[in-house]
């Protein structure tokens, strides 16, 4: 990989998506390091197919593409996330930035959504992340007294560009980490230690990653299991 993140640049006042807009652009040859950013999505795609809510200048919404990504990009940027943001951001496997609620609840602060193609050796990594958005004004299903409620920075518009800039430069120092390095960032700001978890088909206590980036498990009915995909829920 060469070239600095963020150059050269597409910045858009409004598209559908920018990870679409970055996946064409790494089809047609972009160079490592491409980045598309907006002010406003239409159709912003988050993990589980979900759609990324974030009107008109309200949020990070940007997209890279990056030649040869490490293994655990997904890991990395959102520890990247968590070094711009600062104290008290954490991760929430695999891949959220959160907020934790005094009475326990993580509130999403930004989401991550990496889509590789590895045979041909690039990925484009999607990062949107609430910083001026106004939650009260969400729909109820992750307004504040929801159970899965977002989080805002409850930055100014203009406050947007210096964190992107922070962002940009958090990944490329945890993007040129090693495995290690990787892993034992992300442990530290790991939500779901030793929390109560349930995700489609079991529950149990997480019990941190292993070295492939998954979700270890102590299973409720005894042993235990480890998540390489999908999403799992806190238990109250």
């Amino acid at each position: 990989m060469n070239g600095p993140l963020g150059l050269p640049r597409l910045h858009l006042r409004a598209t559908d998506s920018t990870n679409e807009r970055a996946r064409e652009l790494a089809l047609a040859g972009a160079v490592h390091g491409t980045l598309v950013t907006a002010d406003e999505q239409s159709a912003g795609r988050g993990r589980q197919g979900r759609t990324w809510i974030a009107p008109a200048g309200s949020a990070v919404l940007m997209s890279l593409v990056l030649r040869e990504p490490p293994p655990l990009l997904p890991l990395a940027a959102a520890v990247a996330v968590c070094d711009a943001v600062g104290a008290p951001a954490r991760v929430k496997w695999p891949n959220d930035v959160v907020l934790e609620l005094a009475d326990g609840r993580l509130a999403k602060l930004a989401g991550i959504l990496v889509e590789a193609r590895p045979g041909a050796g690039w990925a484009v990594l999607g990062i949107g992340i609430n910083a001026a958005l106004d939650t009260d004004e969400l729909p109820d299903e992750i307004g504040p007294a929801s159970e899965r409620p977002a989080a805002s920075l409850k930055l100014t518009p203009q406050q947007r560009e210096p964190l992107l800039a922070g962002v940009l430069a958090a990944l490329e120092r945890r993007i040129a980490e090693d495995r290690e390095g990787t892993l034992g960032a992300w442990r530290e700001l790991d939500a779901l230690c030793g929390r109560s978890v349930a995700w489609d088909g079991g529950s149990g206590t997480a019990d941190g990653i292993d070295g492939e980036g998954r979700l270890k498990v102590l299973l409720d009915a005894g042993g235990s299991t480890a998540l390489a995909a999908g999403e799992v829920h806190l238990r109250r």
